[in-house]
């Protein structure tokens, strides 16, 4: 590429094109869906900012993951480690539940997969892609350094030479390789709640029957239904609370006592975390219809539902998924995907 032939909307789409990936790279990097998209258009202007200086020694594409880099590593230099309620707390028997909020930016944030995975016609590398979204490894993310979490995305998500990644952080092919095993040795050490999830991509006939079992459960509020749903170490968060619960009972009580107000709510299927998930809403005893209650993010193993997590920052998490802010009480059903 010649440096300075790119004209104006030429560079604009070429810088586009890389959105997607960028997002899904600082998103990993910063645990919050809304950071990310801030540091990737962080990134976007310094690079029209900079492009006369770009001297196309390196790919564009190379050129805009060191400036991504940068970018967050600057956002992370205040130390704030995204978490979610099991990382910051002990689990908490129903007896004792109290909903107590922490400040938004505590918790890992949840992020539409359509934001975040490039398309790929690898199966495998769209495997990887998705699994390296899911919360269970985001949380373990956040427990790495900062440069330690750049190695590990650049070289096991993204696939990058050890040479390519030392050339991004300007350090050694050594520096980064043992950078990379203190990070593995971390993971390894950190094992996080959900990290045996298994959801086939697409999903398998046994995953989706057991879905659309959930979605009649729920919806129907049986909980009996939901206990046969639920792995007996299920585990239940709520963010922005930090209340947790763990196993079946203290699940299903939560939901007739305090969380009895969900009861006749419909869901809507979305995509989230490389994970099945589903938007709540809830009836709206004053208007009528249905109001949005809660993002939730759905892991499985072994034909089990093993966690159940709900975001309940609704004026933040429906427009980012791009749902409607409202359900008509005649709308029973809703388009798939909507």
């Amino acid at each position: 590429m010649t440096n300075g032939t790119a004209a104006p909307t030429d560079l604009d789409t070429r810088l586009e094109a890389h959105r997607t990936e960028l997002t899904g790279y600082c998103y990993r990097m910063l645990g919050s869906s809304f950071e990310a998209e801030d540091a990737v258009q962080d990134t976007m202007v310094r690079a029209w900012r900079s492009y006369d200086k770009f001297e196309g020694r390196s790919s564009l594409r190379s050129w805009l993951y060191r400036i991504a880099t940068n970018v967050c590593l600057d956002m992370l230099t205040a130390g704030n480690k995204r978490a979610r309620p099991m990382d910051l707390t002990e689990s908490t028997p129903l007896a004792r539940a109290a909903l107590s909020p922490r400040p938004d930016n505590t918790w890992l944030e949840p992020m539409p997969d359509a934001r975040v995975l490039p398309t790929t016609e690898d199966p495998a590398e769209a495997a990887v892609a998705k699994e390296s979204v899911r919360l269970a490894f985001m949380a373990a993310l956040q427990q790495l350094p900062a440069k330690q979490r750049a190695v590990l995305i650049l070289r096991e998500v993204l696939a990058w030479r050890a040479s390519e990644v030392a050339e991004l952080l300007d350090t050694s092919v050594a520096s980064v390789n043992s950078a990379l095993q203190r990070a593995r040795a971390t993971l390894a050490e950190r094992q996080q709640p959900g990290a045996d999830a298994v959801v086939s991509d697409p999903l398998d006939e046994d995953q989706q029957k057991l879905l659309d079992r959930y979605v009649a459960a729920f919806e129907g509020y049986d909980m009996a239904a939901l206990t046969a749903l639920l792995h007996e170490d299920a585990v239940m968060t709520m963010p922005p609370f930090d209340l947790w619960l763990t196993g079946v009972g203290d699940i299903t009580g939560f939901m007739t006592t305090l969380g009895a107000p969900c009861a006749g709510s419909r869901l809507v299927p979305v995509e989230v975390n490389g994970l099945p998930g589903f938007a709540q809403y809830k009836p709206d005893p004053e208007g009528g219809g249905f109001m949005p209650w809660a993002v939730q993010v759905l892991e499985i193993s072994d034909g089990r539902i093993t966690g159940f997590h709900c975001f309940l920052d609704t004026e933040r998490w429906f427009p980012l998924f791009d749902l409607p802010l409202r359900l008509e009480a005649e709308a029973d059903q809703v388009e798939q995907g909507a």
